[in-house]
């Protein structure tokens, strides 16, 4: 049976699609822990390169930012020595004139202009005569899968990538999986112009509903065979709870923004989850579904997810990135804790309330194990200082 502390890389899907993917691509698969917390997450374990993952899919039904945080809430729990995530799926793309995104394509979340990566684009404020105000801002991926990306950006520019092979070979092992998850034909992927809209049921196909005439279409050249097929893209991706199907509002958000996909679940995650998100293009985020292309922009997300991994060299994941999750405690972690009488509850009589604070050792790095009563580590008995971190958890 697998040790829950031997896995250092979360992997979470949103759907059975990019589940499926994602196993796909391990290299080997390991048995489930014998004995794990309560949980309720269902988990696949494993290794790519040298490194043993563990995957999780928000269970059947259930979508956005609040599932997603509770899974990886759930992981944390489980496998106490993650060190960062990876959020690999599919998303809407956001084509424009600056970026030719095409179905089968990947856009892998990056800092842009001031924003970490991702962009929660339905949290802020609204006041009269004014436009809508973003006012929350997400945490950019974990320096050292941001790095990674980087490496793996210069590898594919200066020697192309082989992602579509890396599908194939897939296809080629597990035949079953040909039907859904092998790359459509190319002349399923069509771009309406922002304006038409799709009138008839969602089941319906577009070319019945829309038609195909040219003046209704977005004219695309088709690409060379020195271009990269998929392309990789690297910047922001919005998120939210909602499913985005509107062109025009897609349109403004890419332009005033630089969004290049749209997504429901990274939003809940990046915060308390250090992770990179990465998606495959499945639609145009607009009201003409295209559930062709789901799953085969599953697989080509989970081929660059497992490329990522293999430039990341395990002695980088270093104590400092473990502590990147290990100290973002959560209610459940607080009355385990409690339990074992590493937590206690103070006063804060200022405040008429009872308030938990913990401190991060800054000798040994262990925590968040000692309290503000006797603020001693319990590790290494260094008493907290000004250079300990001090991080308020819960208030009652």
């Amino acid at each position: 049976m697998s040790n829950p502390e031997d896995y250092t890389v979360g992997w979470i899907c949103a759907i059975c699609t990019e589940y499926v993917a994602a196993q796909a691509f391990l290299d080997e698969k390991h048995d489930n822990p014998a004995h794990l917390p309560p949980h309720k997450n269902d988990y696949t374990l494993g290794r790519i390169g040298k490194h043993n993952v563990v995957i999780s899919v928000l269970p059947m039904g259930e979508y956005g930012l609040t599932s997603a945080a509770r899974v990886a809430e759930g992981m944390v729990n489980n496998f106490p020595n993650i060190c960062f995530g990876l959020m690999v799926g599919i998303g809407g793309g956001a084509p424009s004139s600056k970026h030719d995104i095409r179905l089968g394509d990947i856009v892998v979340s990056m800092p842009t202009n001031g924003q970490g990566g991702v962009l929660q684009y339905d949290f802020g404020k609204t006041i009269q005569d004014q436009s809508f105000q973003l006012t929350r801002f997400l945490d950019k991926p974990p320096t050292i899968l941001c790095a990674a990306a980087n490496g793996l950006k210069a590898q594919y520019e200066s020697e192309g990538h082989k992602l579509d092979d890396a599908v194939t070979k897939i296809l080629e092992k597990k035949p079953r999986l040909r039907k859904n998850y092998q790359r459509p034909d190319a002349a399923s992927d069509v771009l309406y112009q922002s304006h038409i809209v799709h009138t008839g049921h969602d089941e319906e196909p577009c070319a019945t509903s829309c038609g195909n005439d040219p003046s209704c279409l977005v004219s695309r050249v088709p690409r060379g065979d020195e271009e990269d097929n998929p392309t990789v893209h690297y910047g922001l991706i919005a998120s939210a709870n909602q499913l985005m199907k509107d062109a025009l509002i897609r349109d403004k958000l890419s332009a005033q923004r630089n969004v290049l996909c749209f997504e429901m679940e990274a939003a809940g995650l990046v915060n308390d989850f250090p992770c990179l998100v990465i998606r495959g293009i499945c639609d145009y985020a607009d009201s003409h579904k295209n559930s062709k292309w789901q799953g085969y922009a599953a697989m080509v997300a989970a081929a660059y997810a497992k490329d990522l991994l293999c430039r990341v060299v395990p002695q980088q994941v270093t104590q400092d990135t473990q502590r990147n999750l290990s100290h973002r405690v959560v209610p459940q972690q607080v009355k385990q804790d409690a339990q074992r009488n590493l937590v206690y509850r103070t006063a804060c009589h200022q405040l008429g309330r009872y308030e938990i604070y913990l401190y991060i050792c800054c000798q040994c790095g262990d925590g968040p194990k000692s309290v503000n009563i006797q603020p001693r580590c319990i590790v290494c008995n260094h008493e907290a200082c000004g250079h300990c971190q001090r991080v308020p958890l819960e208030r009652e």
